[in-house]
């Protein structure tokens, strides 16, 4: 159940002030009935008219996958480039919020919801929740950098050392990294560590859930109730 000024402002992109205009001139009915405050609970069972149309309930919480392309950044307000939402064409976008970021250079998987507590058991340090990455890089890759990023890494600025990570090396200047933290701009941080630079990153798997190859870049699509399902 969840409150009907929160369910409709979403559900027609207006300001919760403008549903409660409404009700009070009794222009929107919960099954046949006037009501009287805005704070009524309602379900998506219910049925809710504005001046005796059905409106067709956004649900509360949405679940997508993109395949971000450079030049876009995951917060929803940046005065310098585009937000990744602008590519849904979905109501209210801007309402939804990246759970796990990448920078503006930055390609590959994000995932993007409205539900707070999902998104948080993928962001938060205590869920360990695993981020993959292949990185293209400047200087050509050792086989000693595995047991390096294994150990740890300090970097500028920290306190502490990178908890372990997972090195591949699958060609000389490509790598396949898996992080279980998000620290910014870590993945560079950790290269530019032990001399070496990033030229092209992309994100292909937070958890045991990995990029549709099917995606272009810009391209998305909704979550499956089973990939929901990974995080809860």
């Amino acid at each position: 159940m969840e409150r009907v000024d929160k369910i409709l402002a979403q559900t027609l992109s207006v300001s919760r002030a403008e549903i409660q205009r409404l009700i009070r001139a009794k222009r929107i009915t919960i099954n046949g009935s006037h009501i009287k405050s805005s704070s009524h609970k309602i379900s998506f069972d219910d049925a809710v008219c504005l001046d005796d149309s059905l409106i067709k309930l956004l649900c509360n919480t949405r679940y997508f996958m993109l395949n971000k392309p450079v030049g876009l950044v995951c917060a929803n307000n940046d005065s310098s480039y585009p937000s990744v939402t602008s590519l849904l064409d979905e109501p209210s976008a801007y309402s939804l919020h990246a759970a796990g970021r990448l920078d503006v250079d930055t390609t590959g998987l994000v995932l993007l919801t409205d539900d707070g507590q999902w998104s948080h058991r993928i962001t938060s340090p205590k869920k360990l929740c695993s981020k993959v990455y292949i990185a293209e890089v400047k200087a050509p890759l050792d086989e000693s950098l595995v047991a390096i990023f294994k150990a740890g890494i300090m970097l500028n600025q920290e306190k502490f050392p990178t908890a372990p990570a997972d090195l591949e090396i699958l060609t000389p200047y490509t790598a396949k990294l898996t992080i279980y933290e998000g620290k910014y701009h870590q993945v560079k941080r950790m290269f530019a560590a032990v001399n070496n630079r990033v030229i092209n990153l992309q994100r292909i798997k937070i958890g045991n859930l990995a990029l549709d190859e099917s995606l272009g870049l810009g391209e998305y699509r909704m979550l499956t109730q089973d990939e929901i399902a990974l995080f809860n």
